[in-house]
């Protein structure tokens, strides 16, 4: 070979190998496509996703589908082939990375974030789904967290239900801080707590708090929970993190603990996070969510109504419901299951 022919070869061999390296070499995107979707009125290894003692359940029928939406791992790339396909795809997206993962944190937190969110959703869901049932619900103020430092530390655990202040009734949180406060630097209080279903009295060392040494505090901070008589828990694949599911848990919980067959043998889904007033909030990835429910057989799809401007253009055989409250979806269920009824339920 001439010199010439010689460096035409190695040009192109060098050129071949950095459009490689560009073409698989990890872009900052995340893609979105449809997940799996999972009927919260079913089972899983063997067992009822939903488990309810103390209360009269009833039989269902159908299926209540929780959608979700399968995401590059935050410890994982996206190549620029791979986002590309994605794009062009339908019922999929491609988006920023810096706008789902934010920038520094470690996949293993994004993985607790993510199950703390759906820890969250489930508390939230049982205690809207108790209150729309007409169960008694009592609100108190709960340890949600425990300095391991502080005096609290394995006397008081996040989820107990604050009682009694030195043998006085609390009914919120500034109650709490303020029975605390009024007692003093080092002093001893006794806090009674519910633990699920044991009272326990802890005494404990007040100290001064890190941003005022003069203010009392145990080391605790102290939200919002709930005391309620049933026991119910869910048992939902621990892969899935996020609060997205919360409305659709809710639902198949009612239908559980109030008499009649809410679905009638349909196959329902839908999306949306659950307040513990029965609030339902916007999620993302709705086009991919509508388009698992589809796959999945579901004749009606609940859509939170802050997300119903992101249906336009969305093509779909099933009934895109609007709700903003879990009272609006269980209202709404039996018109859109029943199109002969003449009446329609609220629509995206």
């Amino acid at each position: 070979m001439t010199r010439q022919t010689w460096t035409a070869v190695v040009s192109s061999l060098v050129f071949i190998a950095l459009a490689a390296v560009i073409a698989f070499a990890p872009i900052p995107f995340v893609a979105w496509t449809p997940g799996v979707t999972y009927d919260v009125l079913g089972a899983s290894d063997g067992k009822p996703i939903i488990q309810i003692d103390g209360i009269t359940t009833y039989k269902t029928t159908g299926e209540m589908r929780m959608t979700t939406v399968s995401q590059t791992r935050a410890d994982a790339g996206l190549s620029l082939p791979e986002a590309l396909f994605d794009y062009v795809m339908p019922h999929r997206d491609v988006l920023p990375r810096e706008l789902i993962y934010a920038p520094g944190k470690s996949a293993s937190q994004v993985a607790d974030e993510e199950q703390t969110l759906m820890s969250t959703a489930k508390f939230d869901a049982i205690v809207a789904a108790l209150r729309a049932a007409g169960q008694p619900v009592q609100e108190l103020p709960m340890v949600t967290s425990v300095r391991v430092s502080g005096p609290s530390n394995d006397k008081l655990q996040p989820g107990d239900l604050i009682l009694m202040v030195d043998n006085v009734a609390v009914g919120t949180s500034d109650d709490v801080s303020a029975r605390i406060k009024d007692k003093g630097v080092g002093q001893k209080v006794v806090i009674e707590v519910q633990r699920q279903n044991a009272r326990l009295s802890v005494t404990i060392d007040t100290v001064g708090s890190s941003s005022d040494g003069r203010v009392a505090t145990i080391g605790v901070n102290v939200g919002t929970g709930y005391s309620y008589a049933p026991s119910i828990s869910l048992s939902i694949d621990p892969d899935v993190g996020g609060g997205s599911g919360g409305l659709m848990m809710s639902l198949a919980i009612y239908d559980k603990i109030t008499p009649g067959d809410m679905l009638g043998g349909h196959i329902i889904a839908g999306t949306g996070t659950i307040s513990a007033t029965g609030a339902v909030g916007a999620i993302g990835g709705i086009q991919e969510k509508i388009a698992g429910a589809e796959a999945a057989g579901a004749k009606v799809f609940f859509v939170p109504a802050d997300n119903c401007q992101d249906t336009v253009g969305v093509s779909t055989s099933m009934t895109l419901v609007k709700v903003s409250t879990l009272k609006e979806a269980i209202s709404a269920l039996p018109l859109a299951l029943d199109p002969s009824s003449g009446q329609r339920p609220p629509a995206c």
